[in-house]
């Protein structure tokens, strides 16, 4: 029988494309992912595929989503003789996770368009090694022991302390918010536990980046992998 992998080994990936109007580059992007190698079992040209998916599928949002509004942004600048704008959008990824069988990490992008203004998404992975497939969130938990509202406690409790620290602060209905926009699929493996996020302005404002929130190994009875 062939032994499963208890460990990935990547190296980066990266592609980078620039779109221009009239010559002049309007929107630049660069992906940077993970390639498993040697990929030469079924499990590493698996996750290897779906990750060279993802570099496309960011590369055809730049073309289809970025690069009309960096068009009619270069074309309104040129009418009002104001300095030509450049949009740049970046993925990139961190291996947070990598051994006993399960390797764990998170992508996020940041685009950069009109001034001022910056737009970061974070999407998280925990791989099964053993069978090439995701793992959810919820086989990290014992069964019907209500892990989805101890982890919102968890953030809730963890929000509290920050905003009486005077450190962060958050929307006004976070309370509800964190219940609201939860998600069970944003979330990934440290050594330190199981790390689960919200989205950039879903719970507080931009200046917070994106919230993420740590239960340790251990804690409200979830075991290490």
């Amino acid at each position: 029988m062939k032994k499963s992998l208890t460990e990935l080994h990547t190296e980066t990936f990266t592609a980078e494309r620039e779109w221009t109007v009239d010559g002049i580059p309007v929107l630049s992007a660069c992906v940077c992912v993970p390639q498993p190698v040697p990929a030469m079992d079924r499990v590493s040209r698996r996750i290897w595929r779906y990750y060279q998916l993802q570099c496309r599928s960011f590369l055809r949002y730049c073309e289809g989503w970025l690069l009309p509004q960096a068009a009619d942004e270069y074309r309104a600048a040129l009418e009002a003789s104001t300095p030509l704008p450049q949009f740049q959008a970046t993925l990139n990824y961190r291996v947070t996770y990598n051994e006993g069988g399960l390797w764990s990490l998170y992508t996020q992008s940041r685009e950069v368009t009109l001034p001022g203004r910056t737009l970061m998404q974070r999407w998280g992975d925990t791989w099964d090694l053993r069978t090439g497939y995701p793992v959810s969130m919820g086989e990290f938990f014992p069964r019907r022991c209500g892990w989805k509202r101890q982890l919102t406690a968890l953030a809730a409790a963890e929000i509290t302390r920050q905003e009486e620290a005077g450190i962060a602060r958050y929307r006004e209905n976070w309370k509800r918010l964190l219940r609201r926009r939860f998600n069970a699929r944003s979330f990934y493996l440290t050594d330190e536990g199981l790390t689960f996020f919200y989205p950039m302005y879903a719970i507080a404002p931009a200046v917070e980046g994106i919230p993420s929130f740590t239960v340790p190994f251990g804690e409200l009875r979830v075991p290490r992998p």
